[in-house]
């Protein structure tokens, strides 16, 4: 008898779970690639209605202009004749763009993995002159999807869907983006050298120095031949460590960043970078400047690219580049990008704000103002004037005071509802 009414309830509980299956739900939020065809795509890639900023990246400044990263969409062309009133101007249409450099009146920046050229020699009438394709890394987008190498990517059309267990089972789609929706179960998501070309942030991943451009694309270092600006060649390439970053020129030395450690190039001979030395750390994001007697990287836990790291500067003496070793860290919150201006270390320490240090002993820094209420990503210091890029906009400081930065201006997001 208790053997049967064991069984009883074995079949039942098996019946009961049958019946869950059935009635569990999954909901999603399914992203849906907008394509356009790549002559579309080129043909759009001027100067267009400036646009508001909805999700500003990486920037670069040369002459009067700011040239300002719109993650993904292209690059909004900023009149900086007055800081205090910053003017958008007009906007180039590059989708997939996240990095952007200047070389007089050329324009160069990412669309995904190709190179695109472009002439600004009137930058509110900017004209696409070519391409160069799989000069960086294809975009893993995750879950699986897998995107139409024969046409680009301009925006994505997000909406939610609810699946039954069966179908969750059996999902099997390629050409969606699919992840879980809150609540649910499911998968989930995974100073520049006064450089005369302009100056860019330390976030970049590719840079100029002189008739040379540099790029990354995370396990090789690429040069390119500028003699003709309107026309890049390939001089050399460098095989590299996995996950390399960010790249920081400086007088004739590279100072690369990688999830791994820093690592110094030199370009006595601009076509044929040489590695010099190198600083292992834990494994974190690691943007890197230097003023030449010592290199500031920042580490960051959170992304992609972390370990088990901790939050914090590392300060490097590097007066033998071939050998540099660490004088001193520092805790910090959520570093991103950095500056320095003179005695001036400005570290962009993410939720945490804006920090100023007083760095004229790199192994004492001290702490003179920290700018709290806004989450803060990369920043330029020149001529008494920070450009700092933040989630909520892109401020502009003077700080000939650095006791007490002025705020002179602020471009501020104007997301999508």
């Amino acid at each position: 008898m208790k053997k049967l009414i064991a069984l009883l309830l074995v079949f039942t509980a098996f019946l009961f779970q049958s019946c869950l299956k059935d009635q569990i739900r999954y909901t999603y939020t399914m992203a849906i690639p907008v394509y356009k065809s790549k002559t579309e795509v080129y043909a759009n890639i001027r100067s267009n209605t400036p646009l508001p900023v909805e999700s500003p990246g990486k920037l670069f400044i040369t002459g009067n202009y700011i040239f300002l990263n719109e993650v993904d969409k292209g690059v909004h062309i900023i009149d900086n004749s007055n800081p205090a009133h910053p003017v958008l101007k007009a906007f180039i249409n590059i989708p997939g763009n996240l990095d952007i450099a200047v070389k007089g009146n050329t324009l160069f920046a990412d669309l995904y993995t190709d190179l695109v050229v472009v002439d600004i020699t009137n930058p509110l009438a900017a004209r696409f002159i070519k391409y160069i394709p799989q000069v960086f890394p294809g975009r893993d987008f995750g879950g699986g999807f897998v995107a139409d190498s024969s046409r680009v990517i301009v925006d994505w059309i997000r909406k939610d869907t609810t699946v039954d267990y069966s179908t969750y089972l059996s999902w099997d789609r390629k050409d969606v983006m699919l992840y879980a929706s809150s609540g649910t179960g499911g998968m989930q998501n995974n100073t520049n050298g006064g450089n005369p070309n302009g100056i860019a942030g330390s976030m970049a991943r590719f840079s100029i120095v002189d008739n040379y451009m540099y790029c990354l694309n995370s396990w090789q270092l690429r040069t390119y031949s500028l003699s003709n600006p309107l026309d890049p060649q390939q001089a050399s390439v460098v095989n590299m460590p996995w996950n390399i970053e960010t790249l920081y020129p400086f007088r004739n030395k590279l100072f690369i960043g990688s999830s791994s450690g820093m690592f110094i190039y030199d370009i006595s001979n601009p076509a044929v970078p040489v590695q010099e030395g190198q600083f292992q750390h834990v494994t974190a994001c690691d943007p890197v400047i230097t003023d030449g007697s010592y290199a500031y990287v920042t580490l960051r836990d959170g992304s992609t690219c972390s370990g088990s790291a901790s939050n914090q500067l590392d300060v490097l003496d590097v007066t033998n580049m071939s050998s540099p070793f660490l004088l001193h860290s520092y805790t910090m919150t959520n570093p991103h990008g950095l500056s320095k201006s003179g005695d001036l270390l400005f570290i962009c320490d993410g939720r945490d704000g804006l920090k100023i240090y007083d760095a004229a002993s790199p192994g004492n820094l001290r702490l003179k103002e920290h700018i709290t209420g806004l989450e803060t990503y990369d920043a330029i210091a020149w001529n008494n004037n920070l450009i700092v890029v933040a989630k909520d906009g892109l401020y502009q400081y003077d700080y000939s005071n650095p006791v007490s930065l002025t705020l002179r201006s602020k471009i501020s997001v104007n997301r999508k509802k």
